[in-house]
C-alpha cells in the first residue's frame, strides 16, 4: 500500500485532500447541527419573524419608485423611478425637516454614555441590596409606555398645575410654557427618553463588567490604584468591545427616532421642531394616502442609516479591531 501512495503523483495527493476536506468540513458542520438540534429548534421562531416580519416586505420597497395604486396592485402600478425622491428633495421644507432629525438624533446620541457610566459607578457599590433597590428604581420607567410617559410630561411641565414650574416659581422664576416653545422640544424629548431607558441601558454594561477577572482588581490594589484608576484601567476597557458594538448599532439606527413619542408630543406650537422624517411620513402616508411618497421618504432615510453603519462599522475596525463584521 505504500508503494502504490509513493508511485502516485504528489500533485494528485495533494488535489485529492483539497477535494475531501471541504467534505469533511461539511459533514464536520452537520454533526454539530445533529448533535445541537435542539438550540437550533429554539432559534426557529426568532428567523421566522425575521423572515415573515423584516425581509418579506422588502418586496413592498418597489413602491417607492411607482404611482403606486390600491386596486392596481405592485404589478399594474405604473412605474416612475426617483418620482416620488425628487418630489421630496424639492420639498420647500425638506431641509427643515432634516435638520430637525438630525439634530435630534445627534443629541439623543451624546447621551449614550451615560448608561455606561451608570454601569461602571453601580458596579463599584459593596451592599447587594441597595444596589439591587437602585437597578429596580432605575430599569423600572422602561416598562412604561410611550402614551403614559408623554400623559406624563404634560402633567408635569404645564404652565398652571405642573410640578416643574411650581418648583421655578418658587425659586422666583416665571412660568414656562414648555410645548408651547420649540426651543424645548428636543430637550424634553431627549431627557425623557434618559429617564425611561438608561436603567434598562445599562444591563448589557452590568453584564459585561462581571466578565472581568477580579485578579486584575487585585493586581490594580497591589499596584496602588484607587477606585477612580481601577475604573478607568480595568473596568472600561474591559467592556470597550461591548460599548463598541451598542454604539455602532446606535449609529446605524441614527436616523429612527420613533414615532409614537415625537407624534404625542408634537402641536402647531412646536411643529418648527417637532417635524422629523417619522412624522411627516405618518401624515404623507396614513393620513394623506400618499403611499409611494412615503415609501420613498422611508427607504431614502434607511439608505442614510445603512452607510452610517457601514462607515462607523468600518472605522471601528481599523481603529480597535471591533466591529460587527
Amino acid at each position: 500500500m505504500n508503494a502504490l501512495m509513493d508511485r502516485l503523483p504528489k500533485a494528485d495527493l495533494e488535489s485529492g485532500h483539497k477535494m475531501t476536506s471541504p467534505l469533511r468540513k461539511k459533514s464536520g458542520k452537520w454533526n454539530k447541527i445533529t448533535k445541537n438540534w435542539e438550540l437550533y429548534l429554539l432559534l426557529l421562531p426568532t428567523i421566522a419573524y425575521f423572515i415573515v416580519m423584516e425581509y418579506i416586505p422588502m418586496y413592498g420597497l418597489q413602491m417607492a419608485f411607482k404611482d403606486y395604486v390600491i386596486s392596481k396592485g405592485f404589478f399594474g402600478s405604473e412605474w416612475v423611478g426617483l418620482k416620488h425622491f425628487e418630489r421630496f428633495f424639492d420639498f420647500y421644507l425638506f431641509w427643515d425637516i432634516l435638520r430637525n432629525t438630525v439634530l435630534l438624533s445627534l443629541y439623543e446620541l451624546a447621551t449614550f454614555p451615560i448608561a455606561v457610566i451608570l454601569a461602571l459607578l453601580l458596579n463599584q457599590l459593596t451592599s447587594s441590596k441597595f444596589k439591587r433597590f437602585v437597578q429596580t428604581v432605575t430599569y423600572a420607567p422602561h416598562f412604561i409606555s410611550t402614551v403614559v410617559l408623554a400623559g406624563m410630561l404634560y402633567l408635569f411641565l404645564s404652565p398652571r398645575d405642573g410640578i416643574i414650574n411650581h418648583f421655578i416659581e418658587k425659586l422666583g422664576g416665571t412660568s414656562i410654557f414648555f410645548f408651547g416653545e420649540p426651543a424645548w422640544f428636543k430637550s424634553i424629548f431627549v431627557w425623557s427618553g434618559v429617564w425611561q431607558n438608561m436603567g434598562w441601558g445599562m444591563i448589557i454594561y452590568l453584564a459585561a463588567l462581571t466578565s472581568i477577572s477580579p485578579e486584575l482588581h487585585e493586581a490594580a490594589v497591589v499596584d496602588g490604584a484607587n477606585k477612580v484608576r481601577r475604573i478607568w484601567h480595568v473596568d472600561l476597557p474591559g467592556i470597550m468591545p461591548t460599548v463598541t458594538i451598542l454604539f455602532i448599532l446606535g449609529v446605524g439606527n441614527l436616523m429612527n427616532l420613533g414615532f409614537e413619542k415625537a407624534y404625542l408630543l408634537q402641536n402647531p406650537l412646536n411643529i418648527a421642531s417637532s417635524e422629523i422624517i417619522q412624522t411627516y411620513v405618518y401624515q404623507k402616508g396614513l393620513v394623506g394616502g400618499q403611499f409611494s411618497y412615503a415609501s420613498a421618504i422611508g427607504f431614502f432615510n434607511s439608505v442614510v442609516n445603512f452607510v452610517l453603519l457601514l462607515i462607523v462599522n468600518t472605522i471601528s475596525r481599523r481603529m480597535n479591531q471591533t466591529s460587527l463584521w
